[in-house]
C-alpha cells in the first residue's frame, strides 16, 4: 500500500469509491447520506492541481482510499476522507490523515480539523481514536462556522454532526 497524488485517469475511480464508502449509511437509517452523490469531478480535478488530493493505493497502484483537503484558518481542513468498504480495516484511513498531517506540519499548520457525524460509529468516534477533540462552539474559526453553515444549508444537520481538531 503506498500514499501518493491523484492523477486525473483516477477521478471517476474516487466517485465510485465514495459511492460505495456511503452504502452502510442505510444500516443506520441515513439513506440520504448513502444516496448523495459524491463530490464533482471538476472539484476533484480542481483539489488534484491543486496538491490537494491523496490516494491510498494497493501494490498495483489501484486507488483503495482518497482523501481532499483544503486550508481553513490555517489548518488543513479534511473535506472528505473515504475507503472502499473492501479496503475496511487495512488503516487506510488513518494512514492517509496521518499523511496529510505530516505534510501539513511541514506546511506550518497547527492542526487537521474536520466536520463529521457525531453519532456514525466510523466516523466522530473513530476521529477521536485518531487524536482529534470535539470543538465546542466557542472554539471554531470562522471558516469552520461557514462550512457548518453550508451543511447545514444541505440538510446534513437531521443528524447531529460535530467539528474535530487535532494538534500537530
Amino acid at each position: 500500500m503506498g500514499i501518493r497524488p491523484a492523477a486525473a485517469a483516477e477521478l471517476p475511480l474516487l466517485q465510485d469509491i465514495e459511492r460505495a464508502a456511503g452504502d452502510p449509511f442505510r444500516s443506520l437509517g441515513m439513506a440520504a447520506i448513502a444516496d448523495d452523490e459524491p463530490p464533482a469531478l471538476d472539484l476533484l480535478e480542481h483539489c488534484r492541481r491543486e496538491g490537494r488530493a491523496w490516494v491510498a493505493a494497493d501494490d498495483e497502484g489501484h486507488p483503495l482510499a482518497y482523501l481532499i483537503h483544503d486550508e481553513v484558518d490555517g489548518t488543513a481542513h479534511v473535506e472528505q476522507v473515504s475507503v472502499h468498504p473492501a479496503a475496511a480495516h487495512r488503516r487506510l484511513g488513518r494512514g492517509l490523515i496521518d499523511h496529510l498531517g505530516g505534510r501539513a506540519a511541514g506546511s506550518g499548520l497547527d492542526a487537521l480539523t474536520l466536520t463529521t457525524f457525531a453519532e456514525v460509529p466510523w466516523n466522530a468516534p473513530y476521529y477521536a481514536r485518531l487524536g482529534f477533540r470535539v470543538l465546542d462552539e466557542a472554539e471554531l474559526t470562522e471558516g469552520l462556522r461557514r462550512i457548518r453553515r453550508a451543511e447545514k444549508e444541505c440538510g446534513l444537520d437531521r443528524w447531529p454532526r460535530v467539528c474535530m481538531r487535532r494538534e500537530l
